[in-house]
């Protein structure tokens, strides 16, 4: 007997609770009513009403990377979806899996500018993995299923699901997920034997190996990571990690050299110019890592191991491309046994170790620890770090000077806990981020690392908060300026400071009391702990706004278009090292 049609909107729902879905962060509006009422008529699916759309994709994104699930917008027609965009394209350039429904003008209006159409699928098709306009309720659960499918299969990423009115309000059939199978989009998991083979011998001959982690190795799971650490410890070779991938491998381990890139440490980047062989697991090569393309990396071999093939040869030519899931990959890469991967020159990897030592003697992340009379942003990080590392904590960040303190000075020795916009740059990331990660982990300390320009620009969601008593705590570095661009204009512009000064700041205190959180502000040193454990012993959203040196700048730095070997480490290079107004250290 066939089963009873439902409705479009009931299908939506019935759709997301076979796929698992247990929360839908969203903002109702008219073309998506139908959705919202089915809604209203459950208990299998938790809501959250976020306060802007754009919170509601970068609520998604904490919950998916915090959870490896698949995190579930819902939002309405026009401006619904066009808010949307930036978290969808912070989703994509981060590999993020998002399913996010848009509602739709019905589909007799489509084409016909009514209120509040957008062309949702022609404008998210530059910043989505792959996205539906669905006109036919007879083709809506096959699309929905397929939405999941794409979004966390390969490189993960978002997928936009375009509703139009009339499908949600008419009745068609359900197609459970188990009978659905893309006719087309089939991921490479298992690598080419032959080309394993191959990795081992390169790795084993190797006298300067560098491991090069990324994202991919925190999509691939836990067991990815831990395998990828098992192989760096087997093979007693040094290991960086991307700003993504911080976590792979504990930052406790002594292999671990540090992040990697424009604002990595001295030992990684030195590391990353000077190895005869890379091995990049999960990593893209971004402009950020590389620096400048025709020094980077001069005289090594590589190897890149990815579940995506466009990534392969993309920004850096390699010698032995790897395509499958970098878990797969690692354990075929582990089958080889201890003995195939043993170096074959001691010597030589010795003194490559003795080499990174050095570096690593140059304590690239010092900083004046002398001053009392106002808080070195990095000191209140590694406070921070220090009252919570044996917490079960999760950090987000906001994007700036403060997100690249908290990647040098927090330490992560396991995956899923760090949350930050690393392609995109979007600021406003990490408090609708925290949120969603806070809903995924009710009882888990969650922080959002912020600096106060970046925090305002989603601090709506401080309502979503407080409606939902999520006891995020939000630790702001108030230095009044948009750190990183004030710190450009100092290097490359003469000392202009040309509107990154905020004049006109909220006082944070009083914006917490606003919204029902607890507020705090600290300017001394001295009284810095004491605020830190308030805001941790505080059952309840929390806001401390910490005062720190305006005129600090984030060190080592690469600048833009120079070469690893070509780092500031500090204002003493600052001064030594002047640069060009293309970012060209002059040596």
């Amino acid at each position: 007997m066939a089963a009873e049609p439902l409705s479009g909107a009931d299908i939506v729902i019935k759709a997301l609770v076979d796929q698992g879905v247990d929360v839908v962060f969203g903002y109702p509006g008219g073309a998506v009513l139908p959705i919202y009422d089915s809604l209203f008529k459950q208990n299998s699916l938790r809501h959250i009403l976020v306060r802007h759309e754009q919170g509601a994709v970068h609520a998604a994104e904490g919950y998916a990377r915090s959870t490896g699930r698949v995190g579930v917008v819902l939002v309405t027609s026009g401006p619904g979806a066009t808010n949307a965009v930036t978290g969808l394209t912070d989703a994509l350039m981060d590999s993020v899996p998002v399913v996010c429904l848009t509602g739709q003008v019905p589909t007799h209006l489509i084409g016909n500018d009514a209120f509040q159409e957008a062309d949702t699928t022609g404008i998210t098709r530059p910043c989505t993995k792959h996205n539906y306009l669905v006109k036919d309720v007879r083709e809506l659960a096959r699309m929905l299923h397929e939405a999941f499918y794409v979004a966390k299969s390969g490189r993960p990423g978002p997928v936009v699901v375009d509703l139009p009115k009339d499908v949600l309000f008419a009745p068609g059939p359900y197609t459970p997920p188990e009978e659905v199978r893309h006719k087309s989009y089939r991921p490479q998991l298992r690598p080419d034997p032959v080309r394993i083979s191959q990795a081992v011998e390169m790795i084993a001959r190797a006298k300067r190996p560098l491991f090069y982690g990324g994202g991919g190795l925190i999509n691939s799971g836990p067991e990815a990571c831990a395998r990828f650490a098992e192989l760096v410890r087997l093979t007693d070779a040094p290991c960086t990690l991307t700003l993504m991938g911080l976590g792979a491998l504990p930052a406790s381990d002594p292999h671990f050299l540090g992040m990697v890139g424009m604002h990595g440490t001295y030992e990684a980047n030195l590391a990353m110019h000077g190895c005869d062989l890379m091995v990049a697991v999960g990593s893209r090569f971004d402009d950020r890592v590389t620096g400048r393309l025709n020094a980077f990396s001069p005289g090594s071999k590589k190897i890149h191991i990815d579940i995506d093939p466009s990534s392969i040869n993309k920004n850096v030519r390699v010698d032995l491309p790897i395509i499958g899931d970098v878990g797969e990959a690692l354990s075929a890469i582990l089958a080889e046994g201890a003995a195939s991967l043993h170096c074959a020159d001691s010597a030589a990897r010795s003194e490559w170790w003795r080499a990174i030592d050095k570096w690593r003697a140059r304590d690239c992340l010092r900083y004046d620890r002398g001053r009392r009379d106002l808080i070195k942003p990095q000191y209140a990080i590694e406070r921070l770090y220090e009252f919570t590392r044996d917490r079960d904590v999760y950090i987000t960040t906001e994007v700036g000077q403060h997100q690249m303190w908290a990647a040098q000075f927090f330490k992560f020795d396991e995956p899923n806990r760090w949350m930050t916009s690393g392609g995109l740059g979007t600021m406003g990331y990490g408090l609708p981020a925290a949120m969603g990660v806070q809903i995924a982990h009710p009882e888990a300390l969650v922080i959002d690392i912020a600096g106060e320009a970046s925090v305002l620009m989603n601090i709506q969601e401080m309502s979503t908060i407080a409606q939902y008593r999520l006891p995020v705590k939000v630790f702001i570095l108030n230095n009044q300026y948009m750190g990183m661009v004030r710190q450009w204009q100092e290097l490359l512009h003469g000392g202009r400071y040309s509107e990154s000064y905020t004049a006109a700041l909220p006082d944070f205190v009083k914006l917490a009391d606003a919204f029902g959180a607890v507020g705090r502000r600290v300017e001394d040193p001295a009284k810095l702990d004491d605020a830190i454990r308030e805001m941790l012993d505080t059952h309840s959203a929390f806001i401390l706004d910490v005062a720190v040196d305006p005129a600090e700048n984030c060190f080592p730095m690469i600048p833009s278009g120079a070469a690893h070997n070509e780092m500031l480490l500090g204002p003493e290079d600052e001064a030594e090292k002047p640069v060009s107004e293309e970012g060209m250290v002059l040596v």
